[in-house]
């Protein structure tokens, strides 16, 4: 059963709680790695964790703050992390099968839950399409990382 690691600051905490509700009934097991309140927190913290778990076991994360764009800034300074902030569902389906990402942003603030739910249901059962052309420009993206 695949994995998803799923993470949010105080922004997104609510939506984050109401996209794992989602995973059991589409066949998901997942890791809530905080934040667990409302108090006020640092992003990044929380990007860092859901990130190095998503590096460490090959699986996917999602990340959940105010707008999105925090997470997927700082979940993109780790090396093999390809987070994606998406606010609508095409952007969630093409960044599966053509960038392979491994990370899921949103915005607590910017997207509704019923759209959100749909991103995430179409993000997760999206698979890589493996084409040639996608496989080597992960691997120029690997290789800008490895400078």
């Amino acid at each position: 059963m695949t994995k998803v690691f799923i993470g949010s600051d105080h922004g997104g905490y609510n939506l984050k709680e109401k996209i794992k509700e989602v995973f059991t009934p589409l066949g998901y097991e997942f890791e809530d790695m905080g934040t667990n309140s409302l108090e006020s927190c640092d992003y990044p913290v929380y990007a860092e964790k859901v990130a190095k778990k998503v590096i460490e076991t090959n699986e996917k994360g999602i990340l959940v703050c105010g707008t999105g764009i925090g997470m997927s800034i700082a979940a993109n300074k780790f090396k093999g992390i390809r987070a994606s902030h998406c606010t609508d569902t095409f952007s969630a389906r093409m960044t599966r099968e053509h960038n392979d990402s491994n990370i899921l942003c949103l915005g607590e603030r910017i997207t509704g839950q019923d759209l959100a739910i749909d991103i995430v249901k179409i993000w997760l059962e999206t698979p890589f399409s493996n084409g040639d052309r996608h496989i080597n420009r992960i691997n120029l993206i690997k290789e800008i990382e490895n400078k």
